[in-house]
């Protein structure tokens, strides 16, 4: 586990408190590792971990979507975004769930068999797609997929393609094998809300229509609202630069080499331009981010939590653009007043 993290030092378990504390509990609980590389790299910054962590939870581990198809579409979107750790990871926990063909299949650019999850496969690569699921299971469905657009730029950004020591995972016997040991956790259905309670207090955005009011919604209006926080590292003209480039972005991952990036970052002083290189990098290639982009920001000035925070806020610009992306094809399901609350407001106060 220690190969995995490029810039981050993680909390440790034995030192972690609060947020931190509670949300590495529920990651043993629930998803049955009490150490997970992303959130481990996320852990310098608690508010951020724990929205992210909760996020996932209400989405994938959570409600009464079966958890074979939202694999599916946790690792679509991990092949969509070239994230080889995730798409290492969910095509071992395919296994947990008993198809040991179905994840293998899909990593090797094979379409799957069954129909229901050959549709959800297509939906997941290509966001524009029709939705292949029923009204009540969108929140699970874009709660998936919109936590796995989040957290595959983190850990392309931020973590090496180490799965496992020596990077085992390549071979399938070990993926199978680690599979197996994770079957009890993956088929155990978690009990929906009960990851709330890590993010009261924290500040949200208006729920998002496609959740209905359900727990993957509000939790993913949280990771909204403490993710855009990170934008204020950048000056204001750095992020009116980035969220101008992300705004016309159309999908699709940037062609070769760094000249895709002069345009958004014309005109830029030469002190903004390393932040906001860093946020553009982590949105639209974070595998293309490398040590010498870290230390043109980060200097010896900047801390993990900011590193985290900054890459984060990148990261969330990418996922609400395939959120609009998502919700415009009817990917979601959107009904009027579902579910909303003013921007700014907390957990708390929505309790």
């Amino acid at each position: 586990m220690a190969g995995s993290f490029r810039y981050v030092t993680p909390v440790p378990a034995r030192a972690a408190t609060g947020r931190t504390a509670q949300v590495y509990a529920q990651l043993a609980e629930d998803f049955g590792m009490a150490r997970m590389a992303v959130f481990l790299t996320l852990s310098p910054a608690e508010e951020v971990l724990a929205a992210t962590w909760v996020t996932l939870r209400e989405s994938l581990l959570a409600g009464a979507a079966p958890r074979t198809g939202k694999e599916v579409v946790a690792l679509g979107v991990s092949l969509a975004n070239q994230c080889t750790f995730c798409v290492a990871a969910h095509t071992t926990l395919l296994h947990a769930t008993g198809d040991h063909r179905l994840g293998e299949s899909i990593a090797r650019g094979e379409v799957p068999a069954d129909p229901g999850h050959a549709a959800l496969l297509a939906w997941a690569r290509s966001p524009g797609a029709a939705r292949p699921y029923p009204d009540a299971l969108a929140p699970e469905y874009v709660g998936t997929a919109l936590s796995f657009h989040f957290i595959n730029r983190i850990a392309s950004a931020l973590l090496t393609e180490n799965l496992m020591p020596a990077n085992l995972q390549k071979f399938r016997l070990v993926r199978s094998v680690g599979g197996r040991a994770m079957a009890g956790p993956v088929r155990r259905q978690a009990a929906p809300g009960a990851g709330l309670p890590l993010i009261a207090g924290l500040p949200a955005r208006a729920e998002p229509g496609w959740a209905d009011g359900a727990p993957a919604g509000t939790a993913y209006a949280t990771l909204k609202a403490v993710t855009e926080a990170g934008g204020d590292l950048l000056s204001g003209p750095a992020r009116a630069a980035v969220t101008r480039a992300v705004a016309v972005w159309d999908g699709a991952h940037p062609p070769m080499g760094t000249a895709w990036l002069d345009e958004p970052l014309a005109g830029l002083p030469a002190g903004d331009r390393a932040g906001a290189r860093l946020v553009l990098l982590t949105a639209f290639a974070p595998y293309r981010v490398t040590d010498a982009d870290v230390a043109a920001w980060r200097g010896s000035a900047r801390t993990d939590e900011d590193l985290v925070r900054l890459c984060a806020y990148g990261a969330i610009l990418a996922t609400a653009h395939v959120e609009a992306r998502i919700t415009a094809a009817g990917g979601g399901v959107v009904r009027s007043g579902a579910g909303a609350v003013p921007a700014e407001t907390t957990q708390g106060e929505r309790s």
